[in-house]
């Protein structure tokens, strides 16, 4: 839990009492959670994050609900191609400066 009564973003979002232990406290903050988890919970689900974190090493975990959330934020922004968009405007970047 993030705080006293304070729930972490994620449950924030959900509207759910946060629960000693919860695994979205460290990686998603109350302050940020419209902007942070909602677009997760839109495009993953709740359900299927919590498993992913889960399985993972807690040291691999900040990384993973960065790049989860960065995700989710791309794919409603562009629903078509998502991410693939960004990564080909990237490598197009790449070899105009080459």
């Amino acid at each position: 839990m993030s705080g006293s009564n304070i729930p972490c973003g994620a449950y924030k979002y959900l509207r759910r009492n946060c629960v000693s232990g919860c695994i979205y406290a460290p990686y998603f903050s109350n302050e940020d959670a419209d902007a942070h988890f909602a677009p997760v919970h839109m495009v993953f689900g709740a359900s299927n994050i919590s498993k992913l974190l889960s399985n993972l090493l807690i040291s691999n975990r900040c990384g993973v609900a960065m790049t989860i959330a960065y995700e989710a934020y791309v794919e409603l922004e562009d629903s078509t191609y998502g991410c693939v968009s960004q990564i080909f405007a990237l490598q197009q970047q790449v070899n105009i400066e080459l």
